[in-house]
């Protein structure tokens, strides 16, 4: 890599290290939010409103065709937009406080019944998922931004990802103690009370606006004021999705880890409240993603030693060693707090590696793209990768309020049928391991950017930003 540096004479960009921080720092209030609904909204909907299970599960695949639009619309927006502050800065402040507002509201029912409270779950629900998108495409289109050196990425991408696992640590570890807890504050003694949620979705929504702060105030954005580039039309941003073939890969792979996690998150309270017998075991579900945060503190270290594929059958493995022994566990020590942290630790690793990898992935196929279309194309690019984690998060909410109905889940029943029981284990545990197998498989046959043809990618991509720096560009 060196040689090439050489060669095209670019001029490698660098963030600070107060930038990568601060950067960094914005994830934590964004995922915490996409982690409360993630890893609570449907025991909410179902526990505490009582809907009916199918019906929020078809409302979060649903809600996910009109992302399949809204997300790639919203990439193309921000690679047109032309401001002195830039491209990614202004949405991400337009995004956090619309979805900020949305989030409290989605937690906050007003005393409707009925079909008013469906109608309007159904309405807060979509417009949640709109208003993340107008945050999250320019969040993440900006990473790449921040540095075009290669190896320097794989150490940049950890830091916000690290920061949205301690988000995600946080809400999934002490989520129902916070509840129960501002529950109790408010006179209510029922766990599953909605003052308690409604009260953490305000506390989120503040934590979110000041993280958000951090980043825009302290992370430079060139203006696109005066930018050269030619606007992107919604025709060329779907044909950038559709003819990317490593995208396309990209998007084969990551949408199935996702939701082979998505989906034991969205069983996981149903798993140890039902079939283990103790909900407060899901605090240590999400204890376990301190595990997490290891993985992606050690991924540029294992990723300097073996290839990104090896670390990706690393990743894959550990979930699927996690689930396997989870689901062991739960015949032979179903209340057991050390097997339940040592089987969802392994598990959280292995999400850990994963997350290391794909990010930079990500950065790759922008790379990639840009040499077979000639156009930059990050936030529409980015998209991608929106739609994908609340495709993911939705598909698993789907199956989740399906799956419960299909198994004949009762809300209201202090105990569980057998055959309920045996159907969660088949969700939480079996479901996931296979997904996440087809995950590697897409992976290893489809994926490659990897080794030697990533390295040329690279070097063309220098050429590129070369010539242009030389025309003024």
């Amino acid at each position: 890599m060196g040689e090439d540096r050489k060669n095209t004479s670019v001029h490698y960009k660098y963030a600070s290290t107060r930038e990568k921080y601060c950067f960094g720092i914005g994830a934590i209030g964004k995922d915490a939010i996409v982690n409360l609904v993630g890893s609570f909204l449907m025991l909410y909907l179902t526990d505490t409103l009582y809907l009916a299970p199918a019906f929020v599960g078809i409302l979060f695949l649903v809600a996910r065709i009109w992302d399949a639009i809204n997300d790639p619309i919203m990439g193309m927006i921000v690679d047109n937009t032309r401001t002195k502050y830039g491209k990614f800065r202004i949405w991400l402040v337009v995004g956090t406080l619309l979805n900020s507002v949305v989030f409290v509201l989605l937690f906050s029912s007003f005393g409707l019944t009925g079909t008013s409270l469906y109608v309007y779950v159904a309405v807060m629900y979509i417009l949640y998922g709109m208003t993340y998108t107008v945050m999250d495409v320019p969040y993440w289109s900006w990473l790449p931004n921040l540095t075009n050196d290669p190896h320097e990425r794989e150490k940049v991408s950890v830091i916000p990802r690290f920061f949205a696992s301690l988000a995600g640590f946080c809400v999934a570890t002490f989520g129902l103690y916070i509840i129960n807890g501002f529950n109790r504050m408010s006179g209510n003694e029922n766990l599953l009370a909605e003052e308690g949620y409604t009260i953490f979705a305000v506390v989120i929504a503040v934590i979110f606006i000041i993280t958000i702060g951090i980043t825009v105030t302290n992370v430079k954005e060139e203006s696109t004021l005066n930018s050269k580039v030619k606007k992107t039309s919604l025709r060329q941003a779907v044909n950038v999705i559709i003819n990317n073939d490593q995208l396309l890969a990209f998007i084969g792979l990551l949408l199935t880890f996702n939701l082979c996690t998505q989906i034991a998150k969205g069983f996981a309270v149903y798993y140890f409240k039902n079939v283990c017998g103790d909900e407060y075991l899901y605090s240590l579900f999400g204890f376990a993603i301190v595990a997490e945060m290891l993985g992606l503190a050690i991924f540029p270290k294992v990723a300097s030693k073996i290839s990104r594929e090896k670390v990706y059958a690393l990743a894959c493995g550990c979930v699927i060693l996690g689930l396997g022994l989870l689901g062991l566990v739960g015949f032979v020590m179903p209340t057991s707090v050390v097997a339940t942290v040592v089987c969802c630790g392994i598990m959280f690793l292995g999400s850990g590696l994963s997350l290391g990898v794909t990010t930079c992935c990500m950065a790759d196929v922008i790379d990639y793209g840009e040499v077979k279309f000639g156009v930059r194309n990050e936030s529409i690019t980015c998209s991608a990768q929106t739609f994908l984690m609340k495709a993911a998060t939705a598909a698993a909410g789907g199956l989740t309020g399906v799956g419960l109905q299909i198994v004949g889940y009762n809300a209201k029943a202090e105990v569980q049928s057998a055959g309920t029981i045996a159907g969660i284990r088949v969700l939480m545990i079996v479901i996931p391991i296979i997904i996440a197998a087809l995950s590697f498989l897409i992976y290893k046959k489809f994926y490659q950017l990897k080794g030697e043809r990533m390295e040329e990618v690279t070097r063309k991509v220098n050429e590129i930003h070369a010539a242009q720096e030389e025309m003024g560009a």
